[in-house]
């Protein structure tokens, strides 16, 4: 990854970012940069505030204008489809297909920002060859794992700046992981920037560049994804 110049703002940031659901607080103060081209990864044990913090950074969830930044511009707390626009986009815990949807429509849904790129049906089905084999079929008729290349692929559509993903691992068979995790060198060779966030903590340290630990909606840790020792991501990760 190329060195951020010391006038280039990150690609996407937050400052000290606070999260509410009604009267309880759920994030406190989250400071957070993810520079063009990353692989960063969030990591927590549940509850830890890693969902919401993508809530936030996607409009569904609101937050401060100025709290988060995409490409130096305030878009806290703006409409979901706007923040899309900009050029974020999310991979949903659950991987949330339209049931009553085909494959392909479900992936065509992810063109309506009419963003360009590089993204296109072609190179999806290329990247997960299974979608086109099934792309007439409903969404509900799909393994789990292939659901979730759906999910990703739909966010692939929308060709995006920063591609977000919560819980890619969630529920999956260890070969389908590995199969879903392979692909994403593909998705990251033309610079795409991305946010995993996984609780398999190997296989987050294996895949990112950096990583963040989140506890009780704080930020117990963060560095580079390999200079971690064993203990110290246990003790951020759970506390003392």
């Amino acid at each position: 990854m190329a060195a951020t110049g010391a006038n280039q703002s990150p690609l996407l940031c937050t400052h000290a970012l606070e999260a509410f659901y009604g009267d309880a607080q759920a994030l406190f103060g989250i400071d957070f940069t993810l520079e063009q081209g990353e692989v960063v990864a969030i990591i927590g044990a549940n509850g830890a505030g890693k969902s919401t913090f993508l809530k936030c950074l996607t409009g569904l969830l609101r937050a401060p204008r100025e709290a988060v930044r995409l490409a130096g511009e305030a878009v806290g707390g703006l409409p979901p489809g706007e923040i899309v626009r900009r050029g974020l986009a999310l991979v949903p815990e659950g991987r949330r297909l339209f049931p009553s949807l085909s494959v392909q429509e479900n992936l065509l849904m992810g063109s309506c920002s009419r963003r360009s790129g590089p993204w296109d049906l072609q190179r999806l089905y290329r990247l997960f060859p299974v979608l086109q084999d099934k792309r007439h079929a409903p969404a509900t008729s799909l393994s789990g794992g292939q659901q979730q290349m759906a999910a990703l692929g739909r966010a692939l559509m929308s060709n995006p700046r920063v591609l977000l993903c919560d819980e890619l691992s969630l529920g999956l068979a260890p070969i389908v992981i590995g199969e879903i995790y392979r692909a994403l060198p593909q998705v990251t060779a033309e610079g795409m920037t991305v946010v995993i966030v996984e609780q398999d903590v190997g296989l987050a340290q294996r895949v990112s560049r950096r990583l963040y630990c989140l506890q009780e909606g704080r930020v117990s840790l963060q560095g580079r994804s390999d200079s971690f020792t064993r203990e110290q991501v246990s003790q951020a990760y759970f506390g003392a």
